[in-house]
């Protein structure tokens, strides 16, 4: 079975916080590489930053140190914090698994949780 629901996306004044949800199953949760992709308006979709089953992050470098990625296995849910948010921070961002030796970009999506960063 395959759920991957992302919620907490919404409008933020530059330098503000949000907190993404990406709600999983549990098989999933312990198979996949979970990861946060984001895709703005004429671009392509880029990872912002995945999970690996052993707890291991990784980041771009455009979010490293302000997002932090994380994931709670007892609610089966992925987490993206997004602190100090900038307006170029602004795109849909969506919930990916994949399995551990596929490449990044594969695998599985969620619908998406638009962020929006403008004062």
């Amino acid at each position: 079975q395959v759920q991957l629901v992302e919620s907490g996306g919404g409008l933020v004044q530059p330098g503000g916080s949000l907190r993404l949800s990406c709600a999983t199953t549990e098989s999933m949760l312990r198979s996949y590489v979970m990861g946060w992709y984001r895709q703005a308006p004429g671009n392509t979709r880029e990872l912002a930053a995945d999970i690996q089953m052993d707890g291991s992050t990784d980041y771009a470098e455009s979010v490293r140190g302000r997002f932090t990625i994380s994931r709670d296995n007892a609610k089966n849910l992925v987490y993206l914090q997004m602190n100090t948010l900038r307006p170029e921070d602004t795109a849909v961002y969506f919930c990916n698994a994949r399995p551990t030796w596929s490449n990044r970009g594969d695998g599985y999506w969620g619908q998406g949780t638009q962020v929006t960063v403008s004062s």
